[in-house]
This record gives C-alpha cells, structure tokens and sequence, in this order.
C-alpha cells in the first residue's frame, strides 16, 4: 500500500490487510506485453476499465466514493490511451462490477479484452483519507499481473488514477511510468504585441491547473528542480530581468541574479547545484553559470555570436547548447565547465532548444528546415529523426521516462495561439494537452515522490 501525502509518498504495512483475501496468485509465466518501439498503431492492447466499486457508498469533499470509483477509472483510461500504446474502454457503458469480483474477476464477460483493471474505493467519510486498491489481470491467462494500493487524501485522489494508470503502464510497456508528474508552462493572453505571460503548473493531464505569477511581469523559460520542490523561470519587469526560484511547498520565491542585460533559458544541473542561463553582453550572447543559491556568475562560453541553453548530460558531465559561430544555429556540446566544444548536428536546416533526454541516450531539439518540428538525435549527432510535422512546433521537454516530449506549436495566422502538445519517440501518438489559456515552454517535472 503506498500512502500519498502532499507531494510525498511512502509505503506503508496495510498492503497485506487490505488485499490478503481471495487474491488470486501472481503467475510468473504471464507474458502479456505491449511493444514501445511499434509505430505502426497496430499493438494497442486492449484494456477493460470498468468503475471501481466501493463496499459502503460515503461521502467525502470530493464526491462520494461511488462516484469516485467512476472518476478515478476514468483518469485511469485517459491515460493509458494517452500514451498511445493501449485501447482501453470504460468506465462508460460498462456493467457494474461488485466488491468481490475485484479480486476474482469474472473472465468470461471480459473476453472481447486482453487486460482488465479492477479496483476499488474505501473511506470513513468527510475529510478522512481514501484507499484506492488498482488490480490489473491477463485476461487469456486468468492470472493477475499487479497490484497496488493507496491512501491518499480525497483532494488527491487523482494522483492515487495516476499511479495506478502508472503501475499498469510499467507493467505491461516495461518502461518506467510518467503520469504522476506535473508541467509548468508559460499561460499567455492577450494580443501579440501585448501578450501576458504568467507561470502556471498542472498536472500531466492538464488538470489540476493553477496560476502562479499574476501577470505583472513577464514570465518565460520555466524549469522544475530535480527534486520537484521548487521551478526556476526568467521574469522582465522594465528593463531589469531576474531570475527566480519559485518553492512549490511555500509559494516563496527568491532572486538567484538580475541583470539590465538580455537574460533568458536558466536551466538546473542535475544536482540542483548549479543554474545556466544565457545573457547578452555588449552584442555578444553567451552561457553563464551560477550558483543556485545566488553569486557571481561564470562564463562558460566566449565566441563570437549567439550561444544559447544549455541542458545538462543526466550525469551533470556535459552540456548541450545551440551557436550559431558557424554562420547558423547548430547544436554544440561541451563539458559542464565550458571546456572540449564541439558541434554534434550536420544536417541541412537549423538547430534550436536542445534537451537531452534523462535517460542520456537521445537529445531533443526543435528542428527548422521550412517548418518547425520537434526532432531528436544521438548524443553525438547520428540517428536525427523528425518526429512531427506541425507549423511550428518547438521547445521540446522530456517526460521522466524519457518516452514522451511535451513541446509548444504555434498556429499560422494573426492570432498565433499557442497549444501544449505530446508526442512520443514513435512519432505516432500525439495530441493536445488542455490549458485555459494559450501555452508556451513547457516544461515537464520529475515523477512525484
């Protein structure tokens, strides 16, 4: 049983209470899986989410846990199919499934799917907690393939959705989960020469949504930390440009450095030790790093023309960034303290907002050639693949998985609306992640502990 609090998460000795009875035994032979790497569509398992039933219809602030039960399996199979690699159906239209078949499906009814999600939803009522059990099962098989369990309060209840959708995830793709994580982005309004620009965060889905700035100044470039305690974004008041480091927990935020010079991208070591940024002086632009905690600033760059990023190797050893020194934006890497630069991108176009990706192994990139796209690479510059085919898609971020980029595209015409979007490694599954407003630099956080 795993507990969730407020951003922290813990395991706790009530897994074997709550799901020792009629469980039916784990099968080590079972094989069903589903293939990340098929960009064909054609693999999408199919997945029975039915409600999830309650032994005692209550009523918490967030609704009563019968109507809980449909809520959490309805998150649940909006993201697994958000992902791409599953078909589920449900909660709607679905009979009603009853408490003791959460442990001992009835096979037969669910035939016409290859995996079934049970579960359930328990609570004393008011403002007590809520327990959330997440069964997935093999369906051909008849085995269970998982299980898991959590407390959390009613107001969350859709991070205990979450981590079951990520459990079911994990399980079935092999590939570490994503869904319980948050994005922050850039809400913008307003004309395009009066545009407002406020901080905003959200859940990976687009719920949960809440504005962080109010608009009086110009915010951009946001960044999580690696811990996820706290977001760092570029504000413009007048001439004076800052750099804040804005806690989640406390809704304080600090002065990391300001500047009356151009100062945009502040990107996270993976330490949490240290903060680039790029800033023009004197028509120059380079890289500089600081100490999270404030001082002076050092530059990692020095030649002629326009550096900009960069984005840590997930080692913190490197650096990924964008020059334009030999005549046009291409992407360059060099070591954490500025030293052995070199250009990684040969291909026809330009190179823009490199990302590399948490599991080291691809770099991301906004790829101009005509349109913009969002596109990735090897570290060392071999294996570039485009993976969209937007007006203007760019600002690529990594899920913590490092299988899913969220970027920003731009509609043509006066208007220039922009959206959050998704799409992942196949290039296949993408779609629009809901805001209220227009969005712009996504940036997607660590999964919650």
């Amino acid at each position: 049983m795993i507990r969730i609090a407020p951003l922290k998460t813990r395991m706790t000795a009530l897994l074997g209470l709550l799901f020792a009875a009629s469980v039916l035994p784990m099968a080590a032979h079972a094989q069903l899986s589903v293939d990340v790497t098929d960009d064909s569509g054609s693999n999408a398992l199919r997945i029975a989410v039915p409600s999830l039933p309650t032994s005692q219809v209550v009523t918490t602030p967030a609704g009563t846990t019968q109507e809980l039960g449909q809520k959490i399996a309805q998150v649940i199979a909006d993201d697994l199919k958000g992902s791409g690699l599953f078909a589920p159906s449900g909660p709607s239209g679905m009979r009603a499934v009853s408490m003791a078949e959460v442990t001992a499906p009835n096979f037969g009814s669910w035939s016409g799917y290859e995996a079934l999600v049970h579960g359930f939803v328990r609570s004393a009522g008011g403002d007590n907690d809520i327990t959330v059990g997440c069964y997935l099962y093999d369906v051909a098989l008849q085995s269970e393939l998982t299980r898991q369990g959590y407390v959390v309060s009613p107001r969350d209840w859709r991070r205990a959705a979450h981590k079951c959708a990520d459990a079911i995830y994990a399980r079935l793709s092999g590939e570490s989960p994503f869904f319980d994580s948050r994005i922050a982005y850039i809400a913008e309004s307003g004309p395009k020469d009066r545009r407002v620009k406020r901080l905003a965060i959200m859940d990976s889905d687009g719920a949960n949504h809440r504005f962080i700035t109010n608009g009086q100044s110009i915010a951009l470039t946001p960044r999580f930390s690696p811990d996820y305690g706290s977001i760092l974004y570029v504000s413009y008041i007048g001439d004076r440009v800052r750099i804040f480091v804005y806690d989640i927990g406390t809704g304080k935020q600090r002065l990391v450095t300001e500047s009356r010079n151009t100062t945009f991208a502040p990107r996270w070591s993976p330490d949490g030790r240290w903060i680039l940024f790029s800033m023009a002086v004197a028509g120059n632009t380079d890289i500089y790093r600081v100490p999270a905690s404030g001082g002076t600033p050092t530059r990692l760059t020095t030649s002629p023309g326009i550096d900009v990023g960069g984005s840590y190797s997930p080692d913190g050893t490197k650096i990924v960034f964008e020059s334009d020194r030999s005549g046009s934006q291409q992407i360059y890497v060099m070591n954490a303290d500025g030293s052995n630069q070199r250009r990684i991108s040969h291909g026809g176009g330009r190179y823009a907002t490199p990302e590399w990706s948490p599991r080291g192994d691809l770099i991301a990139f906004t790829k101009i050639a005509g349109n913009f796209h969002i596109a990735v690479m090897t570290p060392n510059g071999d294996n570039e693949r485009i993976l969209t085919n937007g007006w203007q898609d760019e600002a690529p971020t990594w899920s913590p998985n490092g299988r899913v980029l969220q970027f920003f595209r731009t509609s043509p015409g006066r208007s220039g609306a922009s959206q959050i979007w998704q799409v992942d490694l196949t290039g296949v599954n993408e779609r629009r992640i809901p805001t209220p407003l227009s969005g712009s630099d996504p940036a997607w956080g660590p999964l919650l502990p």
